[in-house]
């Protein structure tokens, strides 16, 4: 079941991600966010090398799903965004990409400052 795949990466990504998480907080210095930072370069880590796997071998649709959507999904979101921006590049959608890029970042960090704020007032 495609669902309960997901759920299953996801639960282990999760669990994976704020161990790694705190553990890279414990043994690295304060001022910048190392534990984030960590678990983001990790998982596009994972995910090219798993895309480039995925693409070379036969695969289970469920194994893709698991790995993928469920435990690098939920590992970090930025490996998600790193694997988009690879696939523009690679397809020759430079300005898509620019976009995304640029958009993702600042929209994304406006979204943020909002929310914030938007929670101040109520």
């Amino acid at each position: 079941m495609s669902v309960g795949s997901i759920a299953m990466g996801g639960a282990l990504g999760a669990l994976l991600r704020v161990y790694i998480s705190h553990w890279l907080i414990k043994v690295t210095s304060v001022g910048f966010p190392w534990g984030t930072f960590g678990v983001n370069m990790l998982g596009c880590l994972l995910i090219g090398a798993c895309w480039a796997h995925f693409q070379d071998v036969a695969r289970s649709e469920l194994w893709v799903l698991f790995i993928m959507m469920g435990f690098l999904g939920a590992f970090t979101t930025f490996s998600t965004f790193g694997l988009e921006m690879l696939r523009l590049w690679q397809t020759q959608q430079v300005l898509v990409a620019i976009l995304y890029l640029l958009s993702s970042n600042i929209l994304g960090l406006m979204a943020v400052g909002l929310g914030y704020w938007a929670r101040q007032l109520f």
